[in-house]
């Protein structure tokens, strides 16, 4: 006896279509998001007090001196706006990075190298080097900026990692906060035992991606480079990291080392970006859990995909600081925190909640 099918009923609802699988939104995604960056770098060279056209930033990158292009526009677009936009690409890309190591590395969601205290640990090392040794250079700068980022880093694991439970998210989180507002202190007696140093702390400290060239670009430039090598070099490892270490060591990772691979990655990342712009906040905690949400856990495509979503970030956060305050300028880092601030404090939300 053949079994009967039976027949649809009219008006009955359609069954929902089937989203599309997330493999086959990944490539799409990081196409999309290297389009939107370029479109922002654009943007990024035509707003400010003076708005010039797109074609006319066009041509004036790649047909310079062109007889219908303005001389006085064209010094602002391959001038100042271009160097400030490459900053805002490096610093973006290497924040993005560090902060999507750092939460795969610790398995925490809150894990950020400006609320772990990284980035007060490299803020400390750049004005103890300007305020108590006299080391204005930007080369001498970062090697202190590196290593009040590493010492940061390793004092709020140990704290954190104190008592019952290991190096729980909160505890991780708390201790960061502990460790920032006790080098934010130290860092400000410096800065205050010296006119000058406080001087150049107090415009370092806002967070800037003004005041810099070539020179700068090509001094931080090797720093970067190396330290997304060595964290893209760990997206495989940091997958087998999330079952837990006993599961990686089983899998043949030796979780020593991809920690201290990952930990030396966020370093340079940290340390030379905080050196140039000063503490740029927010960044590395929402642009990986935004990519997150596309891509999923899988760190080969988490990491270029933050790589990528940073910067594009934190231009449009630029961008719009030129904007609102018009012929005034807001500086990116107070945009980025007042943009990323309602995202962490709804993470933290999430995050109680389902420990209930």
């Amino acid at each position: 006896m053949t079994r009967q099918t039976a027949a649809p009923v009219r008006g009955a609802p359609k069954p929902a279509a089937r989203p599309a699988p997330r493999g086959s939104r990944r490539p799409l995604f990081l196409v999309a998001t290297a389009v939107i960056l370029l479109f922002l770098c654009l943007l990024s060279l035509a707003v400010g007090s003076r708005a010039i056209p797109l074609d006319v930033v066009v041509r004036a990158l790649i047909d310079p001196g062109h007889h219908s292009v303005d001389a006085e526009a064209e010094a602002i677009v391959t001038g100042t706006r271009t160097f400030r936009t490459i900053m805002a690409v490096l610093a973006g890309a290497a924040l993005g990075l560090a902060g999507a190591v750092m939460q795969g590395v610790t398995r925490n969601p809150l894990a950020d190298p400006g609320l772990l205290g990284v980035s007060a640990g490299a803020a400390f090392g750049t004005v103890t080097a300007a305020g108590l040794l006299g080391l204005s250079g930007l080369l001498s700068s970062i090697w202190f900026a590196f290593a009040g980022a590493l010492a940061a880093a390793v004092v709020v694991f140990v704290l954190g990692s104190r008592g019952r439970g290991g190096a729980s998210p909160v505890k991780l989180a708390l201790a960061g906060v502990a460790v920032t507002y006790l080098l934010d202190s130290l860092t400000s007696g410096i800065a205050l035992t010296d006119p000058q140093a406080l001087d150049r702390y107090r415009y370092w400290s806002s967070g800037s991606l003004t005041g810099h060239d070539a020179t700068t670009i090509v001094q931080v430039l090797p720093f970067l480079v190396a330290g997304a090598v060595l964290a893209l070099s760990t997206a495989t490892s940091l997958n087998s990291l999330a079952l837990g270490d006993d599961v990686a060591a089983g899998l043949g990772r030796r979780v020593g080392r991809v920690r201290m691979r990952a930990a030396l990655a966020i370093t340079l990342l940290t340390g030379a970006t905080v050196a140039v712009t000063g503490p740029l906040l927010f960044v590395g905690l929402v642009v990986p859990h935004l990519v997150r949400m596309i891509t999923g856990p899988d760190h080969r495509w988490l990491l270029p995909g933050s790589m990528l979503l940073a910067p594009s970030v934190l231009l449009a956060a630029d961008i719009l600081g030129r904007v609102v305050a018009r012929p005034q300028e807001i500086d990116v880092s107070l945009i980025a925190a007042f943009l990323g601030a309602p995202f962490f404090i709804a993470l933290v939300r999430r995050r109680k909640l389902a420990e209930l």
